[in-house]
């Protein structure tokens, strides 16, 4: 009898269902269990219960008569629905609450993860080998390129240079409210969808569920199909000028010329391998520039593979780390995405993109977003949590490693060797968000001071004695001697407390 192979709704894609040694049955029947508890138990963003929902229907679809597919209030009862007393595979879950589960069902083989570049033993081989030293990024980016052969010549990077980050740290084009660059992929919405949107409508309607932020029209893809002509048009089109302006923000561009392709990875709808080797590909047929090629293979065979691989080395009690002690609740304006609430111009643009859409790039979420929650001590739990729901491609083992470990600096330094927060400046030189503002980006008290000029010397003043001893830190610690005005500036942090800036 062949055994039936679960698949989890982030493990969409045809290599999870690829036969072998570590893999089903070649003719296995397929298990997708919908969990009505998951959406009760988390205040999604409507957008991404909708992408969720969608990708796995679509699967279902795709499979026919091969799926069992089943709706349930818990994964338990779906299973047991599916298949009975039967036995199962599952290839590894990507989180540890989900792992914790299928571990605890009787019959369920856990076969290895697929989805990424580098097996754990891998992993934990390399990481032995460094000897206790700090587990670096662009250490572990180095090797992932050497072994998998990745923009390599011969023993050495191409371009004689490991990473061009130099080369894509340009400030937008003066004047300019747009990149100009082609339009992303933007998939049609189907029968399937409406199907979605109405069991969605419903939930709410009948008090199952509470959701925040907007639906529709789906931005993200669903499917294999979608996603693999999402990521052609990506590189054909739109990866030549990804590199330059990749850390930038414009108020009325805020794709740019970001690929969109993180939801699709994490739903397991393409490989990491055949995105950057397409990439690659654009390279040296002189499609693309080595510096936008070379920024999208670090997103993807660094960053993202690095984040992957300590959540599950640095283990669940990560969660709880919080070595800054910030303790503070995150207020209901944030919760509820009221970007309406906000009057400093940056940080309402980017809350409007997560309400409206459910994502925006890296930057916004670190020096706005994250960097806003780090200055005024909110609970890194929370922030986390808040990450995990509100973003198309949050999941578990994504946000812990960026929101504890980069974002909030919660652990203390083991992953990253300073707190990533900024002054207004910052914004102000990578944005046009600082124009028409209520507030100066170079004022740090007052009516118009900026409230993250303002919030980053609080944060400095308040963890004064422990970012002294960082050497990447204790210059703009000593630049707290020269405020004349940090008396003032404290009590102007204070008197905002809550409120929305």
């Amino acid at each position: 009898m062949t055994t039936a192979h679960w698949l989890f709704g982030d493990q969409l894609g045809p290599h999870f269902l690829t036969p072998g040694a570590e893999g089903p049955d070649r003719d296995a029947p397929v298990v997708l269990v919908e969990a009505l508890s998951v959406f009760r138990r988390w205040r999604f963003h409507r957008a991404k219960a909708h992408l969720v929902l969608s990708a796995m229907r679509h699967r279902a679809a795709e499979l026919g008569g091969r799926v069992r597919h089943v709706r349930s209030e818990t994964y338990r009862e779906g299973l047991r629905e599916a298949v009975g007393d039967d036995a199962v595979t599952v290839h590894h879950p990507t989180s540890h609450a989900a792992l914790r589960l299928v571990r605890s069902l009787d019959r369920v083989t856990v076969l290895p993860a697929r989805g990424f570049l580098v097996p754990p033993a891998d992993f934990r081989a390399w990481a032995d080998d460094r000897g206790g030293r700090r587990l670096r990024q662009e250490d572990f980016y180095h090797w992932v390129r050497r072994e998998h052969g990745l923009l390599m010549d011969a023993d050495a990077p191409a371009g004689g240079r490991w990473n061009l980050d130099h080369d894509n740290r340009e400030r937008p084009p003066e004047g300019a409210s747009t990149l100009g660059a082609p339009s992303p992929y933007r998939p049609r919405e189907d029968d399937i969808d409406a199907e979605v949107r109405h069991d969605l409508d419903r939930w709410e309607r009948d008090g199952l569920v509470r959701f925040v932020g907007r639906d529709g029209p789906r931005r993200f893809p669903a499917s294999r199909r979608e996603a693999l002509t999402a990521l052609r048009r990506f590189v054909e089109h739109r990866l030549a000028g990804f590199g330059p302006y990749e850390d930038a923000m414009l108020a009325a561009d805020p794709v740019m010329s970001h690929s969109l392709l993180s939801s699709s990875l994490n739903l397991g709808l393409l490989h990491p391998l055949e995105c950057v080797e397409l990439a690659e590909e654009a390279w040296r047929a002189g499609r693309a520039p080595l510096n936008s090629v070379e920024g999208f293979v670090r997103q993807i065979a660094g960053w993202r593979e690095y984040v992957w691989q300590l959540y599950w080395h640095f283990g669940d009690d990560y969660r709880h780390s919080n070595a800054l002690r910030h303790h503070a609740p995150l207020p209901d304006w944030f919760l509820d995405l009221d970007a309406d609430a906000v009057e400093a111009r940056c940080l309402a643009t980017a809350l409007a993109q997560v309400r409206d859409t459910g994502w925006t790039h890296h930057i916004p979420r670190l020096m706005l977003l994250g960097s806003y929650a780090l200055q005024h001590g909110w609970d890194p739990a929370a922030v986390t949590d808040w990450f995990h729901r509100c973003f198309v491609d949050g999941y578990d083992w994504v946000m812990l490693p960026n929101v504890v470990g980069m974002s909030q600096y919660a652990d203390g330094g083991r992953m990253t060797t300073k707190p990533y927060t900024s002054g207004g400046s910052y914004v102000n030189r990578m944005s046009d968000l600082c124009k028409g503002c209520a507030y100066r980006p170079t004022e740090r008290s007052g009516d118009r001071a900026c409230p993250y000029t303002t919030g980053y010397w609080a944060f400095l003043h308040r963890h004064r004695e422990r970012l002294a001893g960082n050497h990447r830190m204790a210059q703009a610690v000593r630049g707290l001697d020269r405020l004349a005005d940090l008396d003032e500036l404290l009590c102007r942090e204070s008197e905002l407390g809550d409120s929305p800036p």
